[in-house]
């Protein structure tokens, strides 16, 4: 219908109208009039265009090889310059984001390229826009959507990070034993200057273990403690019987000498 000379735009389109193949004007959404066989309409749609960017080997500057891709996401913000200056805006666009991912990629370490691609898509993303804003094009957003590491990189970083899980686990590990001792060295002065505390915490153990009814519990401590409590009471009780018995029966129990004589 545009040859007839009547064409309709959509809302998310506008159309580039040559006369005669000069540029004579841009064309708003809806029906539009134009001289038949003397204007010709190129529609030019204004909505934002998600471009895959394949995946390409990029060795990065510390001399690893690694399979990075992206997306890239742009839109037509002037019809004119995206017809009259070049002639396929999209091819070009994906080779020119294909050539940037690869040069920002390869002026960066492995680390940065893992963990800080926020930075990486931002370069990314203001190269491609200063390139294409001669083109009537503006990049919204470009992302790093997946990097392949070489399996012998996988294994050495797996390695690595259980390296480092194991170091702080046995940095955790010493920093309980540390803090156990100070608190064992506090409760032994505790119990030096209480002594029956020490039994207090026998007899609770005693009672934590007691529950479980199938165990035979032995204290050697508390049985020679036991046995040295006796024998000094059997040792008092001794003494306390010795001096309160009379003077003659202590005489009597009085072993008699060899040589001694019996009193008249």
């Amino acid at each position: 219908m545009a040859n007839l000379g009547v064409a309709i735009v959509r809302q998310y389109q506008r159309g580039v109208v040559f006369r005669f193949g000069k540029l004579h004007n841009v064309r708003d959404p809806g029906i539009r009039f134009m001289i038949p066989l003397a204007d010709r309409m190129w529609k030019v749609t204004l909505r934002t265009i998600t471009m895959p960017i394949p995946s390409q080997q990029v060795i990065t500057r510390d001399n690893v090889s690694i399979g990075v891709a992206a997306v890239a996401y742009f839109r037509r913000v002037d019809p004119v310059k995206s017809i009259v200056e070049i002639e396929d805006v999209s091819s070009a666009i994906s080779q020119i984001a294909q050539t940037t991912v690869r040069n920002v990629v390869g002026r960066s370490l492995l680390d940065q390229v893992l963990t800080d691609t926020e930075t990486l898509n931002t370069q990314i993303k203001d190269i491609l826009d200063g390139l294409t804003q001669q083109w009537g094009i503006y990049v919204l957003l470009v992302e790093l959507k997946d990097i392949e590491l070489p399996a012998g990189m996988q294994r050495a970083m797996a390695r690595q990070a259980e390296a480092e899980r194991e170091k702080r686990a046995k940095i955790i590990a010493a920093e309980g034993e540390a803090l156990s001792a100070d608190r064992l060295a506090e409760a032994a002065d505790v119990i030096s200057d209480h002594p029956i505390a020490l039994q207090l915490r026998n007899l609770q153990i005693l009672a934590e273990i007691a529950a479980e009814k199938n165990s035979t519990i032995v204290f050697p401590a508390q049985f020679l403690e036991s046995a040295r409590a006796l024998t000094r009471f059997v040792e008092e009780e001794a003494g306390r019987s010795a001096a309160a018995s009379p003077p003659e029966l202590r005489t009597r129990r009085e072993p008699m000498g060899t040589g001694s004589s019996a009193p008249v």
